[in-house]
């Protein structure tokens, strides 16, 4: 996600972006199982209404880019969000 927003000029470092993952877990057959993962993100610093188009861009492709998402959605739902701070 940083990378992605990095080049679009959208600046990530310096604790702009902020990620928190939880994850739901249910038994199956005894064993605990990940069945769900939903992320957020927080922003910070996106003032422009160009910024934030780019933004909800970068929302829409961004899990279908990620090498974790790509290697686990099969097995695992995703679910993601964005908040603009």
């Amino acid at each position: 996600m940083g990378g992605a927003l990095e080049a679009r000029k959208i600046n990530a470092s310096g604790g702009n972006l902020i990620s928190n993952t939880v994850g739901e877990v249910e038994v199956e057959d005894g064993v605990l199982v990940i069945k769900r993962i939903h992320v957020t993100y927080e922003l910070r610093g996106v003032v422009t209404e160009e910024d934030r188009e780019k933004v909800e861009r970068v929302m829409g492709f961004h899990q279908s880019k990620c090498p974790v998402a790509r290697s686990i959605e099969r097995a695992i739902d995703i679910t993601t969000e964005m908040t603009l701070v």
